[in-house]
């Protein structure tokens, strides 16, 4: 009993192998996919793990305690006001651009009638705009806030700037989560006498906050990795304006202009790997927070 059980266990994992391997002879097309589909993976994660790995071997050897001193001068080139200018930079576009992209985006699901001319248009338009390179938003950004308003070089033009840039993305990535929820979610709690608000800051929401946060997590990694749009906006300076009497209209520098205004000076090439490495470890910091808040919220709406 115990052979014939031995042997069974032996002769199934085969039987399923040559049955793959057959359905793939059958079907070249289908080998050549995964094939390609495999290299397309491995050459990705490839790619990848040389880009971190050879910024990682060039940039930690030159992270010291100069590169975080509280003021940058010529001789230490610290990278904190960079740092802090991020933060308030994200925090501040996060702040004006979520709540419309999640307000567009209620407004095409919820309310908008489907299929209507209005919503494709507004779709076309946000799927161009996601599609458009960051130094246009620049530009943009550098015609209409730096030169038409006289804003200057300043920190509220930056924002802007990087409001519009990462709306579309916002706006589109929410529509999905909306669009996901199941309508059953929502005839249940009309059918419970709430009404149309209600229903959606209570039910349907909360339901696709997951889905929600993903579009937030893109917007913030390209924000925090953005420089061409915030050199013709922002500026580079490298100082936190607190007490300029001038906040929202001073210059300041994030750290990806920190690290692009390192680089074309060309004397400070070791220190620039250095801001990199701290760069990639703000981002996987930011998206591994962002996972763990989605996973959370994910099962306490389960």
């Amino acid at each position: 009993m115990e052979k014939e059980v031995k042997a069974v266990g032996i002769k199934a994992p085969i039987v399923k192998t040559n049955s793959k391997l057959k359905e793939y002879l059958r079907k070249p097309g289908s080998l050549i996919m995964l094939i390609l589909i495999m290299l397309a993976a491995a050459i990705t994660v490839g790619i990848m793990v040389y880009l971190v790995t050879y910024i990682v071997i060039r940039g930690v050897p030159y992270i010291n305690a100069d590169l975080f001193a509280w003021k940058y001068n010529s001789d230490n080139v610290s990278m904190t006001p960079a740092i802090i200018n991020t933060i308030i930079i994200v925090a501040m576009t996060l702040i004006i651009s979520v709540p419309i992209g999640v307000a567009a985006a209620i407004y095409l699901v919820e309310y908008a009638k489907r299929g209507s001319k209005l919503v494709k248009i507004i779709r076309v338009t946000t799927e161009t705009l996601a599609g458009i390179p960051s130094i246009v938003f620049g530009l943009f950004g550098f015609l209409a806030f730096v030169l038409a308003l006289h804003w200057g070089y300043s920190l509220i033009a930056g924002v802007l700037t990087l409001a519009i840039m990462v709306l579309p993305t916002i706006i589109r990535t929410t529509e999905e989560a909306l669009i996901a929820v199941p309508d059953s979610f929502r005839e249940g709690s009309f059918g419970l006498g709430a009404g149309k608000l209600r229903t959606i800051f209570v039910i349907v929401l909360p339901a696709a906050v997951p889905g929600i946060l993903s579009g937030v997590i893109l917007a913030i990694g390209r924000i925090v990795g953005e420089s061409a749009a915030l050199i013709f906006t922002a500026g580079s300076v490298a100082a936190v304006p607190w007490g300029s009497g001038k906040f929202f209209l001073s210059s300041t520098r994030t750290l990806a202009v920190h690290m692009y205004c390192l680089l074309s000076e060309g004397l400070y090439t070791n220190q620039a790997y250095a801001t990199a490495v701290i760069l990639l470890i703000i981002i996987l910091i930011i998206n591994g927070l962002s996972g763990i808040l989605a996973n959370k919220i994910g099962k306490e709406n389960k």
